[in-house]
């Protein structure tokens, strides 16, 4: 085999990819926890501020980029400067939609697969590029979040059973899920505990504000 070919083999053998889970932005349907105890209105204000970080966030980091929409695609968009794939969750719960989402990104031939939502004022460019790079020696690599669920999910083989029998928007998805990896005896690592924003009192215990 040719050298120029063998090095155009390596490189898009392991081509990782970022999926980022977002809901539309309208309010009264957008951090609704958080607007029951504010307003709708402030509810959408925070959930842009958040999504506009995670933009931010997203283009430090060198990678292919899949952004799914949970109600509609939309003609323009923030994540739309960041030249990304576009996608339409399709209906059910919350592990039916990120089964779907890693099943395409494995269908395209991305070898490494990283999840994140919009909703993590901590998250920055390290914490992706090192979840990245911990693909390259284990199976699993989650990012824990404060109130039991996690802020990212990334694997490098379709694991279909990280994402059935979890009981979803619990304090017990992380537990659940590390559960399942450990009966399998799936190498798996975690990153640091990093805080979601659902709450009111989510984002007054934000240590340094929201970004």
């Amino acid at each position: 085999m040719p050298f120029i070919t063998r090095l155009w083999s390596l490189v898009t053998m392991n081509k990782p990819l970022l999926i980022i889970f977002t809901k539309n932005p309208v309010a009264g349907r957008v951090k609704t926890r958080l607007a029951a105890s504010t307003s709708p209105d402030f509810a959408l204000k925070i959930y842009q501020r958040l999504r506009k970080h995670t933009l931010l966030v997203v283009k430090q980091v060198d990678t292919d980029v899949a952004v799914w929409y949970s109600d509609h695609i939309p003609d323009n968009d923030i994540f739309s400067s960041c030249r990304a794939h576009l996608y339409l969750q399709k209906e059910g719960n919350l592990g039916e939609k990120m089964l779907e989402a890693f099943t395409e990104g494995f269908r395209e031939g991305f070898e490494r697969i990283v999840l994140i939502g919009t909703d993590c004022p901590e998250l920055n460019a390290k914490i992706i590029t090192s979840a990245l790079n911990a693909l390259n020696s284990h199976e699993v690599i989650i990012g824990p979040a404060k109130d039991g669920g996690y802020y990212l999910i990334g694997m490098r083989t379709l694991l279909p059973e990280l994402f059935t029998d979890i009981t979803w928007s619990t304090a017990s998805v992380l537990c659940e899920t590390e559960e399942k990896l450990k009966q399998q005896g799936t190498n798996y690592t975690l990153l640091p505990v990093l805080s979601d924003v659902d709450t009111l009192e989510d984002l007054l215990n934000i240590e340094n504000g929201l970004p």
